[in-house]
């Protein structure tokens, strides 16, 4: 069969592209190498509960258009994400707000914080250019630019064990741009985000990505490195599977590196490793969907609670925790390392990939970004805008 495009994952933005083009008339065709759809924020229903099986994803945006796409699909609750750290035995409020203040100094108004905060900040600011032997300061490092920003206590209790947990590195060796601020808010709120809307679709992201691809034929299980017809490392042209089907272009939501068979070098990722249990005899684990663990000693960042998500209030319940790793070839990729290095090799990718003008790019790892959902859905979005 003749196909217009040849769309490589069945993750939002491929779910979202397809829906698009086939809504312009365009015939579509999906692929997906799980056997599941809906990329890394599928959901699997067990003991009732809709579980994040890769990982915590709350949706949140203030761009009306992406807010009122994903609502044609899915009915949002209305989730407000509310996460709480554990630093040894105490426990802190995020993101950093009057709650977490008045538990970490005993206070109770803004003005007292801040003070706080400047005194601390400027007391590290003044050290590290006494002992650079300078008058003026530049951050070297994350841990630098950390204290500069919030002092010695957030630092050391929320900020220090957590950050080298997610990136495997020691916060001296990490770059300061990581951290080019840290929101400090000076207001009894605890909602992680500043966005518009937010939420967690009723049912689960798997059934609202279903409902997306209504009406799209879409293959799971479907290796592309296998399916279609390569030629050097790279699709032969007219693209064609090895079944014989044609397709005018491809989306490829994969990554890119991989696609031009890593000819100049490999991108490098953090990757995630989940440890999840079901317990059926605890209704209630920790209180709370998001509970992050700072210190270093403890190996995973965070539990989720995944019934919170939806105010589940029936029996047992089912936690995940979460592991930063290392990635290496044949692992999972979730965060790009975009670091000088990497962004470099991927502008060199970028470039390599305008000789095949016929292949599209998208999504974190076929654009080496980090992106949020409805980050993914407005890119999305607009590539199918601008194929027309």
């Amino acid at each position: 069969m003749n196909y217009d495009y040849l769309i490589v994952g069945a993750g939002l933005f491929g779910a979202v592209f397809a829906r698009e083009m086939k809504r312009r008339g365009k015939s579509v065709l999906v692929i997906d190498k799980r056997n599941t759809i809906a990329g890394n924020i599928y959901t699997e229903k067990r003991m009732d509960i809709n579980v994040h099986k890769y990982g915590a994803h709350i949706f949140h945006t203030s761009d009306r258009e992406v807010w009122d796409y994903v609502n044609d699909f899915a009915e949002f609750n209305n989730y407000i994400n509310s996460p709480v750290a554990v630093y040894k035995d105490e426990l802190y409020n995020l993101p950093f707000n009057m709650n977490t203040f008045s538990r970490m100094w005993g206070i109770k108004t803004p003005s007292e914080a801040m003070a706080i905060i400047k005194e601390q900040a400027d007391k590290e600011i003044s050290r590290m250019k006494s002992e650079k032997g300078t008058d003026s300061f530049t951050a070297d490092n994350l841990e630098e630019q950390a204290l500069s920003l919030a002092g010695r206590d957030i630092y050391e209790k929320l900020v220090k064990g957590y950050t080298e947990k997610q990136w495997g590195r020691d916060c001296k060796d990490l770059p300061a741009f990581i951290i080019k601020r840290l929101p400090m808010r000076y207001t009894y709120d605890n909602n992680y985000f500043n966005d518009r809307y937010q939420g967690i679709p009723i049912g689960g992201y798997t059934a609202m990505v279903e409902k997306i691809l209504d009406g799209i034929t879409v293959l799971t299980g479907c290796d592309y490195y296998e399916f279609v017809q390569l030629e050097d490392g790279a699709p032969k042209t007219p693209f064609t599977s090895v079944k014989g089907d044609t397709f005018g272009k491809i989306l490829f939501t994969g990554m890119i590196d991989e696609f031009f068979g890593y000819r100049l070098g490999t991108l490098e990722y953090r990757s995630l490793r989940f440890e999840t249990q079901d317990l059926p005899d605890v209704d209630n684990y920790q209180g709370n969907a998001v509970v992050n663990y700072t210190e270093r000693e403890i190996p995973y960042t965070r539990i989720i609670e995944h019934k919170h998500f939806e105010y589940g209030t029936g029996k047992g319940t089912i936690i995940t925790r979460e592991y930063p790793a290392t990635w290496n070839h044949g692992d999972e990729p979730y965060y790009p390392m975009n670091d000088d290095k990497n962004n470099a090799l991927y502008a060199r990718y970028k470039e390599l990939a305008k000789e095949y003008p016929d292949v599209l790019f998208g999504g974190r790892l076929g654009q080496y970004k980090y992106y949020n959902m409805d980050q993914i859905v407005r890119e999305a979005l607009d590539m199918s805008r601008s194929e027309g």
